[in-house]
């Protein structure tokens, strides 16, 4: 009986399967419509977010009366809320990535290729790009006077803590995709029905909250991007490597230790080499 029990809660304990790593350089993906249809859904993605968002920090510089607008909640809340929205409908196209940090995150640990991870990098800065010119062509005079919605370290803070509150921001954000769709934890927490995009969605809005006042909130270098090519401002120049750099130290951060550290990777690979009589 008790090797029954035994086995029978081994096997639930190992009840999924880790998909295997990505390649690094996989040439045959570009015969791939998926590969393309996949571009074309972060692109899509990515203008979809920079237009709702953008606009809806210009809507509330705009507005001259303190209790008027949608406040810096009602903008964590746009944020956290299309990041939802649009990983819900992309991530089985995609991904849901929607984010150059999310997206070289996920290939430091292997879920996808060099080839894809470049592909969509592109495809969402040219779909920021995009996005925050809609917003320009619709809302030109406060686009121009408020400064675009663009990243810029706010007065008062020195590019040193902005840098930091990127890094920390982004490890936030990339620390809850990886452990939302960690395969391992879907299986083991089956029974709750909790849905992959609400807990990056929400990452996003408790991270806005806190790093507004400090950067505007980057995290997302293709955010950042889009509007400072469209504003074209020299401070935002000048600042636009924080919104790089951060973000994908964040990210390589939340990759190795959620690799590493919480599924073990290093051990499991030395366990490995040990028990091989070959080595």
């Amino acid at each position: 009986m008790s090797k029954e029990v035994s086995e029978t809660g081994e096997t639930a304990r190992r009840d999924y399967v880790d998909p295997p790593p990505a390649p690094l350089l996989d040439m045959a993906e570009l015969k791939l419509w998926s590969f393309y249809r996949a571009l074309i859904a972060e692109f899509v993605a990515t203008l979809l977010f920079l237009y709702i968002t953008v606009a809806t920090v210009i809507g509330y510089q705009k507005e001259t009366d303190p209790c008027g607008g949608v406040g810096v909640l009602g903008i964590a809340w746009a944020f956290g809320g299309m990041i939802f929205v649009l990983v819900y409908c992309t991530a089985g196209i995609s991904g849901g990535h929607i984010n150059p940090a999310v997206t070289f995150g996920l290939f430091l640990a292997r879920k996808v290729s060099l080839l894809r991870a470049l592909g969509y990098m592109v495809a969402q800065s040219l779909g920021a790009i995009c996005g925050v010119g809609l917003v320009k062509a619709f809302m030109k005079s406060d686009f121009n006077s408020l400064g675009g919605g663009a990243n810029k370290v706010a007065s008062g803070y020195n590019k040193g803590t902005a840098l930091g509150a990127e890094i920390i921001g982004t490890f936030v954000l990339v620390y809850t995709v990886f452990s939302a769709t960690d395969p391992k934890r879907s299986a083991r927490d089956s029974h709750v029905p909790v849905l992959a995009p609400l807990p990056i969605g929400f990452a996003v809005f408790m991270v806005h909250l806190a790093t507004i006042p400090i950067t505007g909130t980057g995290i997302n270098p293709a955010r950042s991007f889009g509007s400072a090519v469209i504003i074209n401002s020299e401070k935002v120049w000048d600042d636009q490597w924080i919104f790089w750099v951060g973000p994908m130290v964040g990210a390589a951060a939340a990759a190795a230790y959620h690799q590493y550290i919480l599924r073990a990777a290093a051990i499991k690979a030395l366990g490995s080499f040990r028990s091989n009589p070959t080595n």
